[in-house]
C-alpha cells in the first residue's frame, strides 16, 4: 500500500531534475527534506532507487521500473485536473435528467435545447418516468436532477425541492361534446362522463382523483392513458371528456380538431413543477447550469 505520496512527489521531481538541490528547489523544500523522503521511499521498496553521479543523480535499475509507472501516474492526474477545468467550463461532462414524458417535452425541452446549443460538449441523459420512480432513480444515484409534479406523494428529508411554475389541471373535449363547454359542470356530473385520464400511477392523476375524492366523487374513466398528448388526440377524435394540463394546450384549436373546455364549477386548484435534487450531494456544474436556466431555478 502507498504510504505517503509526498515520497512519490519528491521522487518524481528528483528524478525529472536529476539532483536533490533542483528537486528541493522546485518543491519549495530544504535538500535535506528531499534526502529524508527519498531514503523513506528505499526503505518502504527495499532497494535503491538513485545513485550519485558527478553532476546529481541518476535512477537506478529499480528506480527507472518506478519512474515509469509514477510519470504515468502524473499524467492521469494532470489529464484528470484538465478534465475538471473543462467540466467546470462546460467543456465537457455529463447531465442526468428525470422527468416524465409531458414534462419532458413541454417544460424541459425549451430550456434544454438552449442549454444545448450553448454547451454541444455536456453529454445529456433522459430518462422517462413517473414523479415516484423519479425519486426513486435521484436517491439511486442513476440521474442528477428530477423534474416532477408536486405535491410529492409525502415529505422526503433527502429532497431539496425547488418549485417551479404552477400547473393547472383541466378538461377538453372534441366536437363530440362541444355542448358541454357552453355552462361550468357541477363536480358531481364529472362521475357520469365519459372520462380520459392518465394512468393511475402517475402524479398528476393522483392529484385529480384526491380533489374529487374530497368531494365525495369517485372518478372512473372509461380509458387510461400514458401521457397528456394521448388524451388530447383521443378526446379530439371523439371519445370522451380528457382530463389534461391547461398550459400545455391551446384551446380552442390546436394542430387539428377544435377542442374545447369543459370547466368545473369549482376548479381544481393549481399545482406546480418541482426541480428536485439530493441533499448533501453536490451538483455538477452542467447540472447548475441548466436548473439556473429553468423557471425556478
Amino acid at each position: 500500500m502507498i504510504a505517503n505520496m509526498d515520497w512519490y512527489r519528491v521522487f518524481y521531481f528528483t528524478a525529472k531534475a536529476g539532483s536533490l538541490s533542483k528537486a528541493a528547489e522546485l518543491l519549495f523544500i530544504t535538500q535535506p527534506a528531499v534526502s529524508h523522503s527519498i531514503k523513506q521511499l528505499e526503505t518502504k521498496l527495499g532497494g535503491a532507487l538513485f545513485f550519485r553521479t558527478s553532476k546529481g543523480v541518476k535512477l537506478t535499475a529499480e528506480g527507472e521500473v518506478l519512474f515509469k509507472y509514477v510519470e504515468q501516474a502524473y499524467r492521469f492526474v494532470e489529464t484528470a485536473e484538465k478534465k475538471i477545468a473543462e467540466m467546470h467550463l462546460l467543456l465537457a461532462g455529463e447531465l442526468r435528467i428525470g422527468a416524465s414524458d409531458t414534462l419532458c417535452k413541454h417544460f424541459l425541452l425549451p430550456h434544454l435545447s438552449d442549454f444545448h446549443q450553448e454547451y454541444p460538449q455536456v453529454n445529456i441523459q433522459v430518462t422517462n418516468r413517473t414523479t415516484r420512480e423519479t425519486v426513486a432513480l435521484l436517491k439511486e444515484g442513476q440521474i442528477d436532477l428530477g423534474i416532477v409534479n408536486l405535491p410529492l406523494p409525502s415529505r422526503d428529508d433527502q429532497l431539496n425541492v425547488q418549485e417551479s411554475i404552477p400547473l393547472q389541471d383541466g378538461f377538453v373535449a372534441g366536437e363530440r361534446y362541444k355542448h358541454l363547454a357552453d355552462n361550468p359542470l357541477p363536480l358531481g356530473q364529472f362521475r357520469e362522463l365519459p372520462l380520459i385520464m392518465l394512468e393511475q400511477n402517475s402524479a398528476s392523476r393522483q392529484y385529480v382523483d384526491r380533489f374529487f375524492l374530497e368531494h365525495g366523487i369517485l372518478l372512473r374513466p372509461e380509458i387510461e392513458l400514458g401521457s397528456v398528448d394521448l388524451l388530447i388526440d383521443f378526446a379530439r377524435s371523439g371519445f370522451g371528456i380528457a382530463c389534461i394540463i391547461d398550459n400545455f394546450i391551446d384551446t380552442p384549436a390546436s394542430g387539428g380538431s377544435a377542442l374545447y373546455r369543459i370547466v368545473p364549477e369549482q376548479p381544481i386548484p393549481s399545482r406546480k413543477i418541482g426541480l428536485i435534487t439530493l441533499k448533501d450531494v453536490p451538483l455538477s456544474p452542467a447540472a447548475k447550469q441548466l436548473i439556473a436556466l429553468l423557471p425556478g431555478g
